[in-house]
């Protein structure tokens, strides 16, 4: 029986269509979180922001985070770990989480990571599809006050950006970096996966018409995130990228490639 940490299915995570691509382990859901460049933070705020009793609205922020733990940082993705996500001190969710009661202890939010892996092309516009990654975190965001758990925070988010990045810079922040900077840690409370491969999956009637099989060219059409080649800029050290930067930007792109290759040979349904 294995050991493999998972997230209980509740009525907020569960997934009901096409549950057959749903996954509910620490490893998978916080791997898409970790490899996703860019996290969509949903959460609830006055429509009237001068009055807290206002109607409130929905609201999505795109954000930078990573999965990880302070307290335990040897911890790996297959482990429970917070979500931390970092920004400008002053801004509309790190107001809100400051401004949050000792009663309400944080605010609920709801992240949202989605790699796209495939074009999925069928033979009807109705069956055409994404080769995907996707998951799903649900948890209450707090602001981080400890120094030395947001310096953590913010070398892991910087380390998310560019592996080896952190140390390749003027560290640690100063204290007018550290002040301008908030960050916050999301205790997750439920989470899902949903992951989408294979090639098309058409409708028999489709697949035994010739007159459509003889016209209609399906396939998938392998989609990746790709990084180009390192240009120096004018405020620092000129010439070629240091060996880290260009390593992790070969690495980086061969694994993005080799996710959407491989998922075409597999079949997880339409």
């Amino acid at each position: 029986m294995s050991n493999e940490l998972s997230y209980p299915k509740t009525s907020a995570n569960k997934v009901n269509r096409f549950n057959n691509r749903a996954h509910y382990d620490t490893t998978t859901i916080h791997n898409i979180i970790n490899t996703t460049s860019v996290l969509h933070v949903s959460f609830l705020t006055p429509s009237n922001p001068k009055d807290p009793t206002s109607p409130q609205l929905p609201t999505i922020l795109p954000m930078i985070g990573q999965m990880g733990s302070f307290t335990y940082p040897s911890s790996d993705e297959s482990e429970a770990l917070d979500c931390y996500l970092h920004g400008y001190v002053s801004s509309r969710l790190m107001n809100l989480s400051r401004n949050s009661t000792a009663t309400q202890k944080g605010i609920p939010v709801c992240i949202a990571a989605t790699k796209v892996d495939g074009l999925v092309l069928s033979l009807t516009p109705n069956s055409h599809s994404y080769n995907y990654r996707s998951a799903i975190l649900h948890g209450t965001a707090t602001l981080v006050e400890d120094v030395e758990e947001k310096i953590y925070a913010m070398r892991l988010i910087t380390e998310s950006v560019l592996r080896g990045r952190w140390l390749g810079t003027r560290v640690p922040p100063n204290e007018a970096e550290l002040s301008s900077t908030s960050v916050l840690r999301v205790a997750v409370s439920s989470a899902s996966a949903k992951i989408r491969a294979g090639g098309p999956s058409d409708d028999r009637k489709d697949i035994e018409r010739e007159e459509v099989t003889g016209r209609v060219w399906t396939g998938v059409v392998p989609v990746w995130e790709m990084m180009g080649c390192p240009v120096p800029a004018g405020d620092g050290v000129g010439g070629e990228a240091p060996g880290y930067i260009v390593e992790y930007v070969e690495g980086r792109n061969k694994r993005e490639k080799g996710h959407a290759e491989e998922a075409v040979g597999k079949a997880y349904g339409s």
